[in-house]
């Protein structure tokens, strides 16, 4: 299951991240930040417009935004 189509304030861990996917700058910030295999991570809240942009991920004791097309390409299983 993508990060995308995860439940809100439910934690989950990072199994996969396609980083073909993403441009090679966005793939260093998300890195950067801890975004990678093996991270425990949750959606604490959803853009509330039609395409639900941006999505607010906690990660550790971090909150970062990330889009929704990032969010695509990272692969997570509930914890």
């Amino acid at each position: 299951m993508t990060l995308d189509g995860f439940e809100h304030d439910k934690a989950a861990r990072i199994v996969a991240v396609d980083w073909a996917v993403l441009a090679e700058d966005e793939g260093k910030r998300l890195k950067a930040l801890g975004v990678d295999e093996g991270a425990e991570v949750a959606i604490v809240h959803r853009g509330v417009f039609g395409t639900r942009d941006p999505l607010a991920l906690r990660i550790g004791r971090m909150t970062i935004a990330l889009r929704r097309a990032h969010a695509l390409a990272i692969e997570v299983e509930p914890l």
